[in-house]
């Protein structure tokens, strides 16, 4: 840095980047010495040496270890001073200090505050761009949100519908034909049987009229006729019916 434009400005402002470094450095070293003077002493307190031919041997061991953590130390404390010298403390290409005869407005700094003005466009900028993106975000949550609820119905109807299916597998066309069939048979047995009956019953009536013409029909014996039937055979013959 010594000799360099970035020098040169630094100095004219009364500043020395170089200074800073080394007191930095400084501090870094009084540090390391107090933190190991500390070490020092607890490890002889622990280790109880003050009456032993130890401590030299203790001081000897924390010294050694001191020696590696300072290497170390050095290595990357040198590689962060060039990084200072090189990019915090150097002065941009082009950068220039008022002179005394310049108008404020007239050196590179204040050019830098017109160009501010054009990074305040773009920000504004930025925001309203970023103002939308969030916008559609929220729309486009609340589209997932219905789509969610489509699809749970949707699910929904699915299950109702394997359900429904299970329940025909289970039952198949084969049997219900047949348990059809089944019914119909017996219906129809019950009918014929019905039916016989009351044909035999009429035929039954018909000839008592022939034999008994001269008594009074309604007091006759009527046999196995509903004219002879009590309630209880009645309530039974209604029952019978309904179930067919």
């Amino acid at each position: 840095m010594e000799g360099s434009e970035s020098e040169a400005v630094f100095n004219s402002l009364n500043l020395n980047p170089q200074l800073f470094i080394n007191e930095t450095l400084n501090t870094v070293d009084d540090l390391v010495d107090e933190a190991f003077n500390f070490y020092l002493q607890q490890a002889s307190t622990l280790l109880k040496t003050e009456d032993t031919d130890k401590p030299q041997d203790l001081s000897k061991g924390v010294a050694y270890i001191r020696n590696l953590i300072q290497l170390a130390l050095d290595k990357r404390l040198s590689v962060w001073e060039k990084y200072c010298l090189h990019h915090c403390f150097s002065v941009p290409e082009g950068f220039s200090l008022p002179k005394s005869n310049e108008l404020p407005c007239e050196s590179s700094l204040c050019q830098d505050a017109f160009n501010d003005s054009d990074l305040d466009v773009q920000m504004d900028s930025l925001r309203d761009k970023l103002a939308a993106v969030g916008k559609e975000s929220s729309d486009l949550s609340r589209e997932l949100q219905a789509l969610e609820k489509q699809s749970s119905a949707t699910d929904h109807s699915a299950g109702l519908v394997s359900e429904a299916l299970q329940l025909y597998d289970q039952n198949s066309v084969h049997d219900l034909f047949q348990e059809m069939v089944k019914t119909a048979s017996e219906l129809h047995m019950k009918m014929h049987n019905l039916k016989t009956k009351r044909m035999n019953d009429m035929q039954h009536i018909k000839v008592e009229r022939v034999n008994n013409a001269d008594r009074d029909f309604c007091s006759m014996n009527r046999g196995k006729g509903l004219y002879n039937a009590n309630l209880e055979g009645i309530q039974d013959c209604l029952a019978e019916l309904k179930n067919m």
